[in-house]
């Protein structure tokens, strides 16, 4: 027990061993360290260790009045929620991972003619929209490569864009539309640059919907090769969404559930947005 009156053994009894975040506050509420867990008691059983010699979790420990713990489904989870968190409330204890720099974003910057989609990386006060985080480039990049067979966006950079006068091998392969020749109009480009926004926040089926229409025109217009390419869009859209997460019957809405016993307190949090589902456990021990 530290001396704030902490019990650490009554706490641990009850932490879960899936991943998750945790938030260690003191006794004014102030929080001072954030920190993720493949498995959280595990993990937070570490810091009340006899043998514990580190003089930084020491200080710490000495400090703390109370946790709270947030479950997440997955590790990925909970890395990108302690990020945010560090991000937002800057702790005490946490000296990395407090900078805009740590994970990549994907980028698109619709302050071109024809917006350019990219991996990111820094601070983000660069012109265009952001999405994301991600919890490494390995998987930005994958969705970067999804997006680009999806919707044929551009990614080279403006000085080769503004001096091609044929298209790339990208347009060959089926991975660009090839703007910087005029193969695509201003207006047909901007709507793959919606559709791909949209496919980014997860309104996957505003964006079947859009193909729809612009195939049902393209084949009215007798433009069958054109409709057979949204055909096929909307085939890979489809099979892509069939791997996203839990999905109901659409609407945004929000459940919320608490309990409080022995000192203890547990509030579970699933929030739907689009259809898609996703369930935050959080548990709290105050100070003895």
């Amino acid at each position: 027990m530290s001396e704030q009156g902490f019990d650490s053994a009554r706490f641990l009894e009850s932490v879960s061993g899936a991943p998750g975040v945790y938030r260690m506050l003191d006794k004014s509420g102030e929080l001072l360290y954030v920190g993720k867990a493949r498995n959280l008691k595990k993990r937070l059983s570490s810091y009340f260790r006899a043998s514990e010699s580190n003089p930084k979790t020491l200080v710490m420990r000495n400090q703390i009045a109370g946790i709270e713990v947030t479950v997440t489904h997955t590790e990925t989870e909970a890395l990108l929620l302690e990020n945010n968190l560090i991000k937002q409330h800057r702790p005490r204890y946490n000296v990395v991972l407090r900078d805009d720099k740590t994970y990549p974003y994907i980028r698109l910057d619709d302050s071109q003619h024809f917006p350019r989609l990219t991996l990111y990386r820094g601070r983000r006060k660069e012109a265009g929209r952001y999405f994301g985080p991600y919890p490494s480039a390995h998987s930005a990049r994958e969705t970067v490569n999804l997006l680009q067979k999806l919707f044929l966006l551009r990614q080279c950079n403006d000085a080769f864009f503004k001096n091609r006068s044929r298209p790339c091998l990208q347009y060959q392969i089926k991975r660009c539309s090839a703007p910087c020749v005029g193969l695509i109009g201003a207006e047909a480009y901007r709507k793959d640059t919606e559709n791909a926004a949209l496919f980014l926040q997860g309104k996957t089926g505003e964006v079947v919907d859009a193909m729809v229409t612009r195939m049902e025109e393209a084949s009215a217009r007798t433009d069958y090769e054109l409709a057979a390419r949204y055909r096929d869009q909307i085939a890979s859209l489809r099979k892509t969404a069939t791997h996203q997460s839990i999905e109901g019957e659409g609407g945004d809405y929000d459940v919320v559930a608490a309990s409080a016993r022995a000192g203890a307190a547990c509030v579970v949090v699933t929030f739907v947005r689009a259809g898609a589902t996703l369930t935050l456990t959080v548990t709290a021990a105050a100070s003895s």
